[in-house]
């Protein structure tokens, strides 16, 4: 796209990672303690700045997952080779997220607390806003 990015939002957190590592339960109790988080479904999506353009986050966090990991948490029908499809199209987000996760090995407690970890050093608290 020619369009500039649209200016990030304060205080905005956006959830890549390919399907099934995560996002929606760290969203939820991101959300319960009070952050602007929300999914952005880039996985699924061939416009590579999407994330930017819909989101506009402040803070990018990007969880990923082995397909091991994936099909212990979700019945699939795939494998390796349309995981890579989707960090394909996640490539662009993975290169300028904040926070990255490994989620392979992480209940969603784990990765809560690594997050909250991270944001913190980020200077981001939800009753500040940034």
């Amino acid at each position: 796209m020619d369009d500039p990015v649209p200016q990030a939002v304060a205080g905005r957190i956006a959830v890549v990672g390919p399907c099934a590592s995560g996002k929606s339960e760290l969203v939820t109790r991101l959300q319960a303690l009070g952050y602007d988080a929300r999914h952005c479904a880039q996985e699924h999506s061939y416009v590579p700045d999407m994330w930017q353009r819909l989101s506009r986050p402040q803070v990018l966090i990007y969880l990923d997952a082995s397909i091991a990991a994936i099909a212990r948490r979700r019945n699939v029908s795939y494998g390796e080779s349309y995981l890579a499809v989707q960090r394909a199209r996640l490539a662009h987000a993975r290169a300028h997220c904040q926070i990255y996760v490994d989620t392979d090995g992480l209940d969603p407690a784990g990765v809560l607390a690594r997050v909250l970890g991270r944001l913190g050093e980020l200077g981001l608290n939800p009753a500040a806003g940034v």
